[in-house]
């Protein structure tokens, strides 16, 4: 059985569990996000693979970033990915990463963008189960009046990470 790598990381806002194979970060949650379990259930069913505790080269390199980001040194991720969904929650993903940091776009900008603009609500749904917090920044997408909604993180992270990322702008 393959073997899916797992550390705790510390961060300013709070636990976090990461997870990683050879081919990137598959999972960054905070540790107190609702349904970990399920999270956890759901990727190792889809890389059929154990979850061990045990340290990994892409985690060096995650945690220097995350502490760059944090500091306000860091506005764009390096470390690989590697993600685990149907074609269309892909495609959602894909389209979270191409939002510039510090700004925002509503459920309904990311839907047109897609060619869809009545999958509102599928696009919400897939970016609530993204895996990878904060490299995939789900927590970009705002209501469509401008409140901060459904971030798995909470709303309070979610405020905050948009404004180190307001601040972050170089």
């Amino acid at each position: 059985m393959e073997i899916i790598y797992q550390k705790t990381i510390q961060t300013p806002l709070g636990e976090m569990i990461a997870c990683a194979v050879d081919q990137g970060i598959c999972l960054l949650e905070f540790t107190d996000r609702k349904n970990m379990e399920k999270q956890f259930k759901s990727l190792s069913k889809a890389l059929n693979a154990e979850i061990v505790q045990k340290e990994h080269l892409h985690f060096k390199q995650l945690e220097e970033e995350l502490t760059e980001y944090f500091d306000g040194k860091r506005g764009h991720f390096e470390v690989p990915l590697f993600t685990t969904g149907t074609e269309f929650q892909e495609k959602v993903w894909q389209l979270l990463r191409e939002i510039p940091m510090g700004e925002t776009r509503t459920y309904k900008q990311q839907s047109e963008f897609l060619g869809n603009p009545k999958a509102i609500r599928a696009v919400g749904t897939a970016n609530g189960i993204n895996k990878i917090a904060i490299l995939i920044p789900c927590h970009r997408v705002i209501g469509s009046n401008g409140e901060l909604v459904g971030y798995a993180g909470g709303i309070w992270r979610k405020q905050k990470l948009l404004e180190l990322e307001k601040a972050i702008l170089f």
